[in-house]
């Protein structure tokens, strides 16, 4: 058993990803919940979810009276992991649920894998390689788009702004290890 994963899915052609990512995170034993950014409803597919996990993405804080979803989790992937997100993320900015689940997490010093995808535009932006550093320091695990291995760069031209074209679901699986409950 390796227990409960929270999948937060920003906005970006890798989102359409996200059924992948929950098959190997199952196949690897991980009990995955997904929390969607509102970028990510025009991205992800609400059926494809539910086809895989038997219940569809959270995008909203739930009202008083719904149940919450999910245990506390071991562990949060980012995946893909946009600029507006991570930067919110480093300054503790908590105005979206999916925000506010991962600064929970950050606060809690739950593990988080991020997959940055990010174009080389934004990524020479002058607080975007403070906030990963500042990330890094609280233990966030980064992962490139292009390799699974550590560390990220921006998503490459040659790739058209689409990272699901070389991505592996395996590389997030393989960076929560460490983090596994037996």
């Amino acid at each position: 058993m390796t227990g409960n994963v929270t999948v937060i899915v920003c906005g970006a052609p890798l989102t359409t990803r996200t059924p992948d990512l929950l098959k190997a995170l199952i196949v690897e034993g991980w009990t995955p919940i997904v929390i969607g950014t509102p970028s990510s409803r025009a991205w992800l597919s609400t059926e494809a979810v539910r086809d895989v996990l038997g219940a569809p993405p959270q995008f909203d804080f739930r009202s008083p009276e719904q149940p919450k979803q999910g245990g506390p989790p071991d562990a949060v992937v980012v995946c893909p992991a946009t600029f507006n997100t991570l930067n919110k993320a480093a300054s503790g900015a908590a105005d979206t649920y999916a925000l506010a689940r991962l600064c929970e997490a950050l606060g809690e010093g739950v593990p988080v894998v991020a997959v940055p995808t990010v174009n080389e535009k934004l990524w020479g932006h002058p607080a975007w390689r403070r906030n990963l550093a500042l990330l890094e320091s609280a233990g966030t695990v980064l992962l490139d788009v292009h390799s699974g291995r550590p560390g990220a760069r921006p998503v490459a031209p040659e790739l058209g702004g689409d990272p699901g074209k070389v991505f592996e679901p395996a590389w997030v699986t393989e960076a929560l290890r460490p983090f596994s409950r037996s």
